[in-house]
Parts: C-alpha cells; structure tokens; sequence
C-alpha cells in the first residue's frame, strides 16, 4: 500500500497517494541526444530503450497503474532504412525480454497500433506477451508502435460505419462512448498526464482524442536523459494543478 506516503527522488517529493492514474509519454530526443555526443542515431535510440526500461520499472514500483509511450509512428517510416531497422530490432529485444520478465515483475504489456505493417515475427511475439499479460495485475505498459492519432479515429470511424452499413447500429446511435470502444485504446482510461520531452512543445499525433483532457508537461530534457527525478518533478507538476474538466 502507497496511501499517505511520499517519495522522494533527488530533493523531490511526490504524493504516492494522489498518483496520476495514467501517464503517457511522448520518448522524443534519441536522435539529437546521439548527434550531439558525435554517435550514430541508432545508439541513441539503445540508451532511449534502456531509459524506457528504468522508468517503467520505477513508475511500477510506486504504484502507477496504466503507461502508454510513443514508440514508433505511422510517420516514422520516412526514417532511413537503417533506423527503422534498429528501431525494430530494440521493439523485439524488449518484447523478447518482456516475455521472460512480466509474470515476475508483475507488468502487462499491450501493442497499440496497426500490426500489419510488423514484420511476421514481431508479431508472433506480440501475442505471446497478450497471453503472459492475463496473469499480471500491477503497471499495465502500452506501446504504440506503427501509431497515429488521426489513422485512430479513422479506423474507428469505418468500423462504426460498417457496422451502421449492416444494420448493427443507427448513425444517431454514435456518441462519444461508441467510437471510444472502437479506438485502439478501449478499455484503457485516458492519460491524466502526457510528457513530453526534448524541447518539443506538441503532440505529434499521438493520443489525439484521449488528450482532450490531459494535463502536459514539456521539459528541454532528452528522453535518454531522463531519470526517476525527472518523472517525480513531472508528477509533481501534476499534482499541484487544478483539473476543472472544461468547470469552474
């Protein structure tokens, strides 16, 4: 139990008792991170996977219930080859690994995103880590992967209109409930709480209609950069907000 704790990171205090219940983040900076430093884009992605792995891990020790990080976007394919390559390769290292750690370590993991474009294999792991995940109950990890905002809400709105075509529904039936059950998302409560680090001040497409209410938090920080201090002064800076939901 977390109730009426806090703790404390390098100087900064959270409440383990007012935790936001779902953080989402945007792990932006890989890229500039190793160019500044003179190394190859791809070394900066391995030292951003491995920050994904210790923040996961931190946030899971104190009780966070739902993470959901960018990890490759339906626009990343642009990228060069080599890059996509590498960025594939590190998504199939941590699944691997995952499948050998969850059920300990008590984390489920969930793929948000169109599967079709991942290769075979990939996706074979995948759906081994949906079975481990029936038998965890603590930090549920989302990773977005060949994702975007806008191709979300277009999928959604094709399977509605499918199902209005065959008679399942009525168009007046759609509200915000039916197309939320539809997103790639269903069942998942949307982020309190979205980070986004390396300077970049928006959202890129990510979580376009679960981000209706979320509160923001943008630090100059490189995602590889980043450590548990950093997310305690980001939950932090949550928890002394007011959330009045469009209210007084």
């Amino acid at each position: 139990m977390h109730l009426f704790r806090k703790k404390n990171v390098a100087g900064v205090d959270v409440d383990l008792a007012h935790l936001p219940s779902h953080i989402a983040i945007i792990m932006d900076g890989n890229g500039r991170w190793a160019t500044s430093r003179g190394l190859p884009r791809t070394v900066g992605h391995r030292e951003g996977s491995e920050t994904f792995r210790r923040v996961a891990t931190y946030l899971n020790n104190i009780g966070l219930k739902h993470l959901t990080v960018y990890a490759f976007s339906t626009e990343n394919w642009s990228r060069p080859v080599e890059e996509v390559d590498a960025i594939m390769r590190l998504l199939k290292e941590y699944f691997l690994e995952a499948c050998e750690k969850m059920v300990r370590d008590n984390i489920s993991l969930k793929i948000l995103g169109d599967q079709s474009a991942l290769s075979p294999e990939l996706r074979e792991i995948i759906k081994r880590t949906d079975e481990l995940s029936l038998q965890t109950s603590g930090l549920k990890v989302n990773v977005c992967i060949n994702y975007g905002g806008r191709a979300e809400i277009v999928n959604a709105a094709r399977i509605l209109a499918e199902k209005a075509v065959l008679g399942e529904i009525k168009p007046e039936d759609i509200d915000v409930s039916l197309l939320s059950e539809e997103l790639y998302t269903a069942g998942i409560p949307d982020p309190d709480l979205i980070i986004r680090p390396s300077g970049e001040l928006r959202i890129s497409n990510f979580l376009l209609w679960q981000s209706a209410y979320a509160e923001f938090y943008f630090t100059d920080m490189l995602w590889p950069d980043f450590d548990e201090k950093e997310i305690n002064r980001a939950i932090l800076s949550y928890q002394k907000r007011n959330r009045r939901y469009g209210g007084i």
